[in-house]
């Protein structure tokens, strides 16, 4: 799902002035996703406050997944 979200991602940068909206809605929808469906939040407290910046949500999510896959 963290792939997705990462070419998500991309997909919207590389969208310059395009309708990005539904791009946007999706990677919305993601973030709220895992963050409910992974409980990422018993993994890190501060990540409900990073959902508004995808990249630094994709950094703390690989960061966990980084951490709990040792």
């Amino acid at each position: 799902m963290l792939a997705y979200l990462k070419s998500k991602q991309r997909e919207l940068k590389k969208q310059n002035d395009n309708d990005t909206r539904s791009l946007e809605s999706m990677i919305k929808y993601l973030k709220k996703d895992m963050l409910e469906q992974f409980k990422l939040h018993h993994y890190d407290i501060y990540i409900k406050n990073e959902i508004n910046n995808t990249e630094t949500f994709i950094q703390s999510v690989q960061s966990i997944i980084d951490s709990n896959s040792q």
